[in-house]
């Protein structure tokens, strides 16, 4: 599950900004020249956590385990429609028993073959409370999940009783629950097997992660660089068509784009919005822009009195109606941007779950009823609210002082709402995961597989893994557990769109803009596409 987030790091200048610099303080630079033949050069930002597949939930993370893991599903990277990668069938009589069994001749890049047991010691691996994976609950439903992962922080159980192996191509797997449409989820990289080497040198795979992708890791300086290598030997029918890829760190995407102008960089995949009025001239056909499978909310601390008392759900319904996202779109992201109606994606489609116009008048700027809700809900706690994110990336102190103008405006005081900016995004992840934000915070969301569960559930469910605004309503979460036991497609969309009539009525996030994905690139690159979750298929990626 991954928060969004771009391009982080602890870099200065580099590239093209270098060149008046001396040379000698230009040679450490990571956005100078191409230094193998072949090889990508894409910006990137250093990620949160090491690179465990059940630990990593953020997007920059993300990029390298998809590049190093294969699962047993891949969401096809031009309809997100979960396929076969390392499963040959996977079976269920009921939508609660599995049985998965694996194509022959897959191996890791140290020659282990990919076996029952990888996949089966991971997830026990991932789902063991002692181990603190943040992914860990993408294996709740798994039956025993109580056991090894309590409440209390005491596994009484160290192996999911829901999982066992029947041979080094089968095994299978008991929900607790019916999930009919939970063999679709397995292409998150939470789920990708592991070696045994993770197990016996746990300490050393960390340093250079050994995995079953099409690439393997070379080396890693953070705030600098990480270099990928073609894996030669990967079996998979999505092998690399470049040489390799050197993922270089930036603390600002305005820098990388200066860098891919001048030639020294090969890919951006995150257009600046001070850019976007220039970004087609500049490249002249060579960028792209899509829709993707991210919305943009602002959260409340839902664990703080302060915004949960009564009348509160009014005063938070008048925060989104004080919000002109008409205006803050159009202005600021020229396009890239739509303003938010519902907590999904457009790119889910009618039938996947999105349905258009669902939060109602609260996600319509009303200033008049704004102000008025308000003021029945018995005003801003304290008279004041801020606006938190990090500002290293994705222009976001534009658009939190657009916000705040907003409200503002609104409320007719200038003080109403300010912005309370937080330097990295390494920081503003840990304020949040340490309940230190006592206002509106940026909670962006990148789908991690094209299903209405996974903008819901994983944000708003009770206690689950990414609900850090600590939201909680039990009609919520029943609403959730009848749509994942729902065996009709269309049944189970239509009751997820009832859980989101719950957060219509109480508001514990606010929709802002669904985000597209956007990219330039090189003269010297073809076969440059973005995948529904906005990341570079770096793979299919040629270089002159």
């Amino acid at each position: 599950m991954r928060p969004r987030t771009r391009l982080r790091a602890r870099r200065g200048v580099c590239g093209a900004v270098a060149v008046v610099l001396a040379v000698a303080a230009a040679a450490g630079c990571t956005g100078g020249g191409r230094t193998r033949a072949g090889v990508v050069r894409a910006s990137w930002g250093d990620p949160q956590s090491p690179l465990e597949p059940a630990d990593t939930n953020e997007v920059q993370g993300g990029k390298v385990l998809d590049m190093v893991f294969r699962g047993l599903k891949r969401y096809d990277p031009q309809t997100g429609a979960a396929e076969d990668m390392l499963a040959e069938t996977i079976e269920t009589p009921d939508q609660q028993n599995f049985t998965i069994t694996l194509r022959p001749g897959w191996t890791f890049s140290n020659g282990e073959p990919v076996t029952s047991h990888s996949f089966v010691d991971a997830w026990n691996y991932g789902a063991l409370v002692d181990n603190k994976q943040k992914n860990a609950s993408f294996f709740e439903y798994i039956d025993g999940y109580d056991r090894v992962h309590p409440a209390s922080g005491h596994a009484t159980a160290r192996t999911l009783s829901g999982l066992a192996v029947k041979d080094d191509r089968t095994f299978t797997v008991r929900l607790r629950t019916k999930f009919s449409t939970w063999p679709d989820t397995l292409g998150y990289t939470a789920y990708a097997p592991l070696p045994r080497v993770f197990f016996t040198d746990h300490a050393g795979w960390l340093k250079k992660p050994v995995g079953n992708g099409p690439y393997t890791i070379d080396s890693y300086a953070k705030g600098s660089v990480m270099r990928l290598s073609r894996r030669d030997g990967y079996p998979g029918p999505d092998k690399a068509r470049n040489k390799g890829v050197e993922l270089r760190v930036y603390t600002d995407n305005n820098t990388a784009y200066t860098d891919l102008m001048a030639g020294n960089l090969d890919l951006v995949d995150d257009i600046p919005s001070a850019q976007l009025k220039n970004v087609r001239n500049d490249l002249d056909g060579r960028y792209i822009n899509q829709p993707a499978g991210i919305i943009q909310t602002l959260s409340f601390p839902m664990n703080d009195a302060r915004w949960t008392g009564r009348g509160m759900a009014k005063v938070r319904r008048g925060l989104s109606m004080a919000i002109n996202r008409e205006q803050i779109t159009g202005q600021i992201y020229r396009g890239t941007r739509t303003p938010a109606t519902d907590w999904t994606s457009p790119v889910l489609g009618d039938q996947g779950g999105y349905k258009a116009g669902l939060c109602g008048e609260a996600c319509t700027y009303d200033p008049v009823r704004a102000k008025q809700l308000i003021q029945e809900g018995g005003g801003l706690p304290g008279g004041h609210v801020t606006v938190t994110s990090n500002v290293d990336t994705g222009s976001h102190r534009l658009w939190m002082d657009a916000v705040c103008n907003s409200i503002n405006n609104a409320l007719g005081d200038d003080r109403a709402c300010t912005v309370d900016p937080v330097g990295t995004f390494a920081d503003f992840r840990n304020r949040i995961s340490g309940e230190k934000v006592t206002g509106m915070f940026r909670s962006g969301w990148q789908m991690d597989y094209p299903l209405v569960q996974d903008f819901l559930q994983p944000l708003y469910y009770t206690d689950a893994s990414s609900n850090y605004g600590k939201f909680s309503s039990s009609d919520f979460d029943r609403l959730v557990d009848e749509a994942n036991a729902e065996s009709d497609p269309a049944r189970a969309v239509a009751t997820f769109q009832d859980a989101e009539q719950v957060l219509a009525r109480q508001m514990p996030a606010i929709p802002l803009w669904y985000q597209n994905g956007s990219a330039g690139y090189a003269p010297g690159l073809s076969g440059v596409m973005l995948n529904p979750f906005s990341v570079p298929v770096y793979e299919r990626i040629t270089v002159k």
